[in-house]
């Protein structure tokens, strides 16, 4: 029983480079939570240095977005959402440019918001 990550916009970086992992469910905990994966994945990161530029105050920085099974996760309880197997987690880290646009990248789709 596992699910997908992906790790867009420069966070595989923190991930020794890994853009995509398989996690077990067994290894996040029973009824594992979205919460309780960001609190797996902090642990994953092997500089404790560059904890905070995933997570700050308990959550994900302020410019990550999740999406669980492409749905944003704000719209599915957030933290609390429980996983299940298959489950695809994608967290994508947002750029901002000069002009405040926003580029995100996720699955060889290319999206840009204004």
């Amino acid at each position: 029983m596992s699910i997908r990550v992906e790790l867009c916009g420069g966070l595989d970086l923190l991930f020794n480079k890994q853009k995509e992992l398989t996690v077990q469910l067994t290894d996040i905990g029973q009824n594992a939570t979205v919460g309780d994966l960001i609190q797996y994945m902090t642990n994953k990161i092997e500089d404790e240095s560059k904890c905070e530029l995933f997570v700050m105050d308990g959550s994900v920085r302020p410019g990550i977005i999740i999406l669980v099974n492409d749905q944003d996760w704000e719209l599915l309880d957030k933290e609390d959402y429980v996983l299940e197997t298959k489950d695809n987690v994608v967290f994508v880290s947002t750029l901002h440019d000069h002009l405040g646009n926003i580029s995100v990248q996720h699955s060889h789709r290319s999206v840009h918001l204004q």
